[in-house]
């Protein structure tokens, strides 16, 4: 391409939303559970808690963190959490950088979705799908060091 013309340049042009929910072990990040649904509420979390019991039995206590969405709050939500053993930790609003599963999105995006082009929706679709079914089991013994839940405690500035 030379300066000064001008070149077209494919896009995905749809707005196509994948609505993704998924919980991380962070002992073994290729036992990560991720599920895909058509919206995300209340009813979709609850039945998210079963499919991750399909993998971790309800024996096994999990912890879940999660933000402070109104669905994540509900009733339900919290009901059926206690049924199935785990508990639900939320965290403070505009600190989704405490969560380290964003770390494993942000992982996605970096292997997946950045830059390339899909000319179909489902092709976007089956690509998110592939990394976690083929590339991040792949991955996962080199994450460690980028997800993990090492933070750095900062102590309080004094007022003196």
């Amino acid at each position: 391409m030379r300066k000064g013309q001008k070149t077209a340049v494919k896009t995905t042009g749809s707005r196509t939303r994948l609505n993704l929910m998924g919980v991380l072990n962070l002992a073994d990040i290729s036992k990560t559970v991720v599920r895909e649904y058509d919206r995300i509420d209340s009813y979709h979390v609850a039945e998210f808690f079963i499919a991750l019991r399909e993998t971790y039995p309800v024996s096994q206590k999990v912890h879940i963190i999660l933000d402070g969405a109104g669905y994540h709050r509900s009733k339900l939500v919290k009901d059926w959490a206690y049924v199935m053993n785990i508990d639900l930790h939320y965290l403070p609003p505009y600190s989704p950088n405490l969560n380290p599963i964003e770390r494993l999105w942000k992982v996605m995006n970096e292997q997946v979705r950045n830059n390339p082009y899909f000319a179909t929706t489902a092709l976007f679709r089956q690509a998110i799908h592939r990394f976690f079914t083929e590339i991040l089991p792949e991955l996962a013994g080199n994450l460690s060091c980028r997800i993990n839940d090492n933070f750095q405690v900062l102590n309080p500035a004094s007022s003196s």
